[in-house]
């Protein structure tokens, strides 16, 4: 969905006033001092009225950030006046304008409750349009609204001093500027209006903390900016401190924030200085423990900065605090309920076609590109917002044969503009985690999650804890398979092949066939793989150099479907390789050296599975037979007597445990 199309706000300031009254004293001084920083002001003028243009005076109201209403002895006196109060209002109450009253030698109490010269006024007008006239009723209700808005009084005071006062604060309020969300904000109305019925805006009981969570180009800070567009003038200070993960690491790093959150809110005549994290903690507490705050925290990535930055109980009754994240645990560590976590979801097949065609094809445009062609794009895109804004600007104004050209690059190399954003979520794990995440990037996407789990830990990697952190960080999905958006696995197969683009011997992983062709062909010196994966479509056959597998001493992961090799000779295979899956090798008898093995699966055809198994050194420490988790009942005095489909060693330093899976029809 499209942002909605709301007035844009040219004035600062529209004065609705009486001019018979004011025009040449109080409102002409106003206007002046105005005027003279910089705040663009509408004041009418007699030529518009005589003009009848009231659709221009309503105009300028919607198109307008605040608006002074100055209440003196004849104002409800004037229709003009009445229609200018009504509109006002009603924009009030769509939450886009900014009201302030100034009750000039008039009671409040007289403008809300229609008493003395306002009375007298709205009987006249009841006269002339009818005691149930619409109009008179909304007027009516307009005033009442009006006068019970806080603002200024005047009696007999100094009205230099009051028109010096509305001008500091007129400057207050107009410090506090909306923020750009977007070139072509796609798809965020929709969102924002979900995300305000759950911060519950109507409440001022205690302070709600919020978290937008999901992968990076998502959209989350185009999202959290949208947001505070949509409710920063209901809150008595806000704040929306960009870059946090970034800023947090400059110079001064959290006190600078702590800084940037104070000044923003108070909007202080001189600017607040921090002098230590622990010192800021204590400012926020004591200048903004009674202040109904919004707070927006943008692209958290580490609990400290939570910590010094936001809490439910540093703010008054009524605050926001909004967290945009990579991490959900995070959110989770912060005490945020997940029922206050929003998941930032990629735009839909419409909105991704609409965000692409914003940014790739100019209204004046004559190139005719083809449906397929932008469908190929929209399918790489995959519904992320970064990469529709990026390809889309890129592909602006380009003939075909470059689109194709672009795609044909895109399917080999990604874009740098993009890869450079999601790697940040790469960058900020730890080993075990990069480990597994590289795995599933290279080799598992689209697995089943029970599989890949098996084999990580086969590899000595935490798989339990280290997928959890993937999907906590919007890096994968699990079901009942592992899923990564496309953008990502390509992130994160550039990680890989940057390791050494000209020679796949020097990478840690390979899952293409020429480049497992390569390597495998070749007789070169140490090769720094750890894990080949390799299942194709079809039968293939390779020659393998007889000494393929010996030099490489890294390998601890080795996948071959459909792939036979064309070499006499057995195939010696690295001691430090812990899974071994080629159902295609039934020709030759793989063979371990001698010395300490670490294997922990193998899968192969089934007639070589009990000669590879005589290989090892096997002891058992059970005394009495088990079951297999399909309650298969087995003894372990059958292991070389069954017709076996597979056999999953599970290894512990000097012994195995061994599992059968077999015929479910075989009893045993």
């Amino acid at each position: 969905m499209a942002a909605s199309s709301k007035s844009e706000k040219i004035y600062d300031v529209f004065l609705s006033f009486r001019g018979t009254d004011l025009r040449n004293n109080f409102v002409g001084h106003l206007y002046q001092a105005l005027h003279r920083i910089g705040i663009y002001t509408f004041r009418d003028s007699e030529e518009l009225k005589k003009g009848d243009q009231i659709s221009m005076l309503m105009k300028a109201i919607e198109e307008s950030c605040i608006a002074i209403v100055v209440f003196s002895e004849n104002y409800a006196s004037s229709t003009w006046c009445l229609e200018e109060v009504s509109k006002i209002m009603e924009c009030n109450e769509q939450k886009n304008l900014t009201v302030l009253p100034v009750f000039y030698k008039v009671d409040p109490r007289e403008v809300r409750g229609g008493r003395e010269s306002y009375r007298r006024a709205l009987a006249k007008h009841e006269s002339k349009f009818g005691n149930d006239s619409e109009k008179v009723k909304r007027w009516k209700k307009a005033l009442s609204d009006a006068g019970n808005l806080s603002g200024w009084h005047l009696n007999d005071g100094d009205e230099s001093e009051l028109i010096q006062e509305i001008v500091e604060k007129i400057s207050t309020y107009l410090a506090r500027t909306p923020l750009h969300v977007a070139k072509h904000p796609v798809g965020i109305d929709s969102r924002v209006v979900k995300l305000k019925s759950m911060l519950n805006l109507e409440s001022d009981d205690g302070v709600l903390m919020v978290g937008l969570w999901g992968q990076g180009g998502i959209g989350k800070t185009s999202l959290a900016k949208a947001l505070y567009n949509a409710m920063f003038k209901q809150f008595e200070g806000s704040c929306f401190l960009a870059n946090v993960r970034e800023t947090s690491k400059g110079s001064g790093g959290l006190v600078t924030l702590q800084e940037i959150l104070l000044n923003d809110v108070l909007l202080p005549q001189q600017r607040l200085e921090v002098s230590n994290v622990n010192g800021g903690i204590h400012l926020i507490q004591r200048r903004l423990g009674r202040k109904k705050v919004l707070l927006i925290l943008d692209d958290v990535d580490d609990l400290r900065q939570l910590n010094t930055l936001a809490s439910d109980k540093w703010f008054g009754n009524g605050s926001r605090i909004i967290i945009t994240t990579r991490d959900k645990h995070l959110l989770t560590c912060h005490g945020i309920n997940q029922d206050h976590v929003y998941k930032v979801q990629a735009l839909d097949d419409s909105e991704a076609h609409e965000l692409l065609s914003q940014h790739a094809f100019l209204t004046h445009q004559i190139l005719k590109i083809s449906t397929d062609l932008v469908k190929s794009v929209l399918h790489h895109a995959n519904g992320l917002p970064l990469a529709l804004e990026v390809l889309g600007s890129f592909l602006c104004g380009r003939r075909e044969h470059e689109w194709e050209s672009t795609l044909k690059k895109l399917s080999r190399v990604p874009n740098n503009e993009i890869n450079d954003v999601l790697k940040i979520s790469y960058d900020g794990l730890e080993e075990n985690e990069k480990e597994i995440f590289l795995d599933i990037a290279c080799f598992f996407k689209g697995k089943s999650s029970e599989y890949v789990k098996k084999v990580l830990d086969s590899c000595d990697l935490e798989a339990t804890i280290g997928l959890k952190i993937l999907i906590e960080r919007s890096l994968i999905r699990n079901d009942s398979t592992i899923e990564m958006h496309d953008l990502i696995q390509f992130m994160g197969m550039e990680i890989v092949n940057q390791e050494c683009r000209d020679n796949p011997g020097k990478r840690s992983r390979l899952w293409r066939y020429g480049d497992v062709f390569d390597v495998l062909s070749s007789n070169e010196g140490d090769c720094v793989v750890k894990a080949i994966v390799l299942e194709l479509p079809e039968p293939t056959e390779m020659c393998i150099n007889p000494d393929a597998f010996t030099k490489m001493g890294r390998l601890r992961l080795l996948i071959l479907h459909n792939l036979h090799y064309s070499f006499q000779g057995p195939i010696c295979l690295p001691n430090e390789l812990r899974w071994f899956e080629w159902p295609g090798c039934a020709r030759q008898i793989p063979k371990f050296s001698s010395s300490p093995k670490k294997l922990v699966g193998l899968y192969m055809s089934e007639g070589n599975i009990t000669r590879v198994v005589k290989q090892f050194k096997v002891r058992i420490y059970l005394d009495r037979p088990f079951y297999y988790p399909l309650h298969l009942y087995v003894h372990m005095r059958i292991i070389y007597t069954c017709t076996l489909k597979e056999v999953v060693f599970l290894c512990f330093r000097n012994h195995f445990s061994i599992f059968f899976q077999k015929d479910p029809n075989f009893l045993g």
